[in-house]
Parts: structure tokens; sequence; C-alpha cells
């Protein structure tokens, strides 16, 4: 089953609220930041936007306690010395998480493909970006959420330039609604291309698999701004995939918080921070993935 385990990668600053060690580094450098973590690593460190993510994310195991479907990586900016801390921070709150990469001050992207992860969360987003230009799947964490009283995960994914690729919404963008409209009437029925996110979204389902769907730990959600008839390809497209969507949406230009609020999203991915801050505005962390055209 190791191969077929879904593996996630996350930055310290996403997984734990290092926001005033992170101001230390910003306004007094890199000697007074290492110096400040050392001094402070027997404090533990409050969770950060991803952290319930994360605790979510490794309660799947439970059902699989000797083959575990899914594995938490940590890759840090720090170095192992001042990352001791956030070690102390994981051990504390009890989290299944073992390997990590501390790059000291280097954009730890690099061993994304090391670690074979599907996905990397961080709060920083140039490390994001050059994951995403290096061909990875990534996404800046920019809102924590409301603790959901559910033990199911929920995610919900933009559509164009996130589980797809942003060839529609580049017409849409240089030729206005009708002509995008035309072309996917047109092209119903050739699948859309894969986005940033799709592989992540295959492996999701992959442990969706190993559930009745009415007991899957895992639920997700396509929330787009999309609306028929151009909602025919989106269909087709998951159809050629084979992958399951439990939930689709198309809002045809709706505000997206309203309804990640009613399908009780743990995270949302979208390349429009416009849509982040809607979700971000009914409590539902929000993760940029600043992808396609929207982004240049």
């Amino acid at each position: 089953m190791e191969n077929e385990k879904l593996v996630v990668a996350i930055s310290s600053r996403a997984l734990f609220d290092l926001d005033e060690s992170h101001a230390i580094f910003e306004t007094q450098g890199k000697a007074a930041f290492c110096r400040y973590q050392i001094e402070h690593e027997n404090e533990i460190l409050l969770p950060g936007f991803g952290f319930s993510l994360v605790k979510k994310f490794l309660d799947i195991n439970q059902a699989f306690p000797a083959a575990p479907l899914v594995e938490i990586i940590l890759l840090s900016q720090n170095s192992a010395d001042t990352g001791l801390r956030i070690f102390n921070a994981i051990n504390y709150y009890q989290l299944a998480i073992s390997r990590a990469a501390f790059t000291s001050g280097v954009s730890p992207y690099e061993y994304i493909p090391a670690f074979g992860a599907h996905l990397f969360l961080s709060a920083n987003a140039e490390d994001v970006r050059k994951a995403l230009e290096a061909g990875y799947a990534a996404a800046t964490i920019v809102s924590g959420a409301a603790v959901k009283p559910s033990a199911q995960l929920r995610i919900a994914f933009d559509g164009d330039a996130v589980l797809f690729s942003d060839e529609s919404e580049r017409i849409y963008q240089q030729h206005g609604l009708t002509a995008f409209t035309d072309n996917e009437r047109l092209q119903a029925h050739k699948p859309l291309s894969d986005g940033p996110l799709k592989a992540f979204l295959s492996a999701l389902y992959r442990i969706q698999s190993h559930f009745d769907a009415e007991q899957s730990p895992i639920r997700t959600a396509l929330v787009t701004a999309r609306s028929a008839p151009a909602h025919e390809r989106v269909v087709r497209t998951f159809r050629a995939w084979d992958i399951r969507i439990d939930e689709a949406l198309f809002l045809g230009g709706m505000p997206k918080g309203p309804f990640l609020k009613a399908f009780g999203a743990d995270i949302f991915f979208d390349d429009q921070t416009g849509h982040c801050e809607s979700a971000q505005l009914h409590q539902v962390a929000a993760a940029h993935v600043p992808h396609g055209v929207k982004n240049q």
C-alpha cells in the first residue's frame, strides 16, 4: 500500500503559528531569529492555519494502522538546530510526523519529488510559486478555519487553473464570456487538460476507494464559477479521468464563500485571491494556487 499512500508536505509556518519569530527574522535578521528560536525552543507553538487540516489527514490512518494511507512531511526553511522547537511542538500535539527537511533559509521545494509528495502547502508564496513553476502541486495557505465538528475531511476545489489547465480561462480573459461558452459547448466531449492539483485529487480518490462512499473519511467538491452549458465538459473530464467528485457546484459567478460554508469545507483551493477572501469571510480555510493567466 506504500505506493498508494497520499503524501502531503507542509511548511513549519503553515503548520504552526510562527508569526512572532518570523517578524523577528524580517526586522532583525537571521542571527536574531536563530537566537530567539533556541531561547524559546521549550515553549510550545500554537497551531497555524494548516494544523486542523493536518490532524484530519492523520486521523484517516486510524482505519489502517498497519499500513497508513496518509503521510505528512515537514518542509522547513529553519535549520535543524532552530527547527528543534518545531519538532517539540509536533511531539506535544502527538502528530505522527517523522520525516522532515530543514534547509537553513533555502526554498525546500526541490525535496517535493524526493519525498513523493502529492501536495506542498506553505505560508511562503514565493516557495509555492517556485514549486508550481517546477511542475509540483502547491498552494499558499492564506487563512485558517473555524474548527469543524465533523470528523470527515472536506476539501473543495476551484476548476479552471486548479484542477484543470487554464486553457478555457484564457479564452474567457481574451475574448469574453460568449466566446468561452461557445468554445466549451464545441469542446464538450474533449477532456480538459490537467491542472496543477489534478494529481492531488487523484490521490485523494485512491484513498476514498478503500471505503464505501457513505463511510469515506474524505468528501470532495468542485466549486466553480462555471454554469450551464459549460458544465458538460467538466463532467466529462472527471469521467475521462475516472475520478469521482462527490459534489459539484456550478455557481455562474456567485460568491463562493456561502457555498463553501454550506459544504463544510476544511480547505478550499482557488487560483484567485478574491475567492480565497470570500472563503475566509465564512470561516473556511483557503489556499491560493498562483497558477494560470489570472496570476501572470
